[in-house]
């Protein structure tokens, strides 16, 4: 079983396609898209992201891909109305992906019963989840840094324990 644990910007040699939520896992047992298993164990707080590379210690690559899974998208032309679906939508804390002409939410019935409200349209459909990473960064990309020519990337956590 390969072991993932670190992220790279060098070329794949696999891929692994996962669901949103189980691109936030820090922990678990995958199977690679060519049938392979492998373990993931990577620092928590990271979040996949499509494109993102795992690598092992043994220098195996793989590339992560977001699954298709239910979701809700918006599509709309006006600005502003897409603005205020964001707002709503938003003050719920979705985990929103917002794109010029789309916004979308993992499928909730609620969700849609408050974006019918608002005069939009909701299409449930089967569809890639890659949401914000919100006002404070996705940690698994915001913390990571690269030095000299960029071909590595390192991860820090920066949890601070405290006795009192």
């Amino acid at each position: 079983m390969l072991r993932f644990t670190h992220k790279t910007k060098s070329q794949s040699d696999n891929t692994l396609t996962l669901s949103y939520e189980s691109r936030q896992k820090s922990r678990q047992r995958v199977e690679l898209d060519n049938g392979d298993e492998a373990g993931l164990f990577l620092e928590r707080g990271i979040i996949l992201r499509e494109g993102d590379c795992l690598a092992t210690d043994e220098g195996q690559k793989v590339m992560i891909k977001a699954a298709k899974e239910a979701v809700s998208t918006v599509y709309c032309d006006d600005a502003l109305q897409m603005a205020r679906a964001c707002y709503h939508l938003g003050n719920r804390h979705v985990a929103l992906q917002i794109a010029e002409k789309f916004i979308r939410f993992q499928t909730d019935h609620v969700l849609n019963e408050l974006c019918h409200g608002l005069g939009l349209e909701v299409v449930s459909e089967d569809a890639p989840f890659e949401p914000e990473p919100g006002a404070y960064g996705d940690y698994g990309h915001m913390q990571g840094h690269s030095h000299g020519n960029g071909n590595h990337m390192h991860s820090h956590s920066h949890t601070h324990d405290h006795d009192h």
